[in-house]
């Protein structure tokens, strides 16, 4: 079974997130996704403190597609360092797990 993976990533609030992963779903590149809206994002940036307030995009995807979704959110983002975090699933709810690797089979027609 291929490992899944859960991506983030953080948007400016204003960004049409919801475009970008129905674009990404449409592909079959993640099975699903969610939009957290309204996050308060301090961060270290150029020597000094910022604050930004923010969208996070979670994704959920198998290993297999994480460099063409690494590619398409690099080539959307509107940051000069963005956010591109994935980390592998432990564990899960079996079925779970399988629909994801199903829906991000690279062999699903787009």
């Amino acid at each position: 079974m291929e490992r899944v993976l859960i991506i983030l990533s953080n948007f400016p609030a204003a960004y049409d997130i919801a475009g970008l992963l129905r674009e990404l779903l449409e592909q079959h590149l993640v099975a699903c996704g969610n939009i957290l809206p309204a996050v308060q994002s301090p961060y270290r940036w150029q020597g000094a403190i910022e604050s930004a307030m923010e969208s996070t995009l979670v994704l959920k995807t198998s290993a297999g597609r994480y460099a063409e979704v690494q590619a398409a959110l690099l080539a959307a983002h509107p940051y000069a360092v963005p956010e591109i975090l994935a980390m592998p699933v432990v564990d899960g709810l079996p079925a779970y797990l399988t629909w994801v690797q199903e829906e991000t089979r690279k062999d699903v027609d787009v």
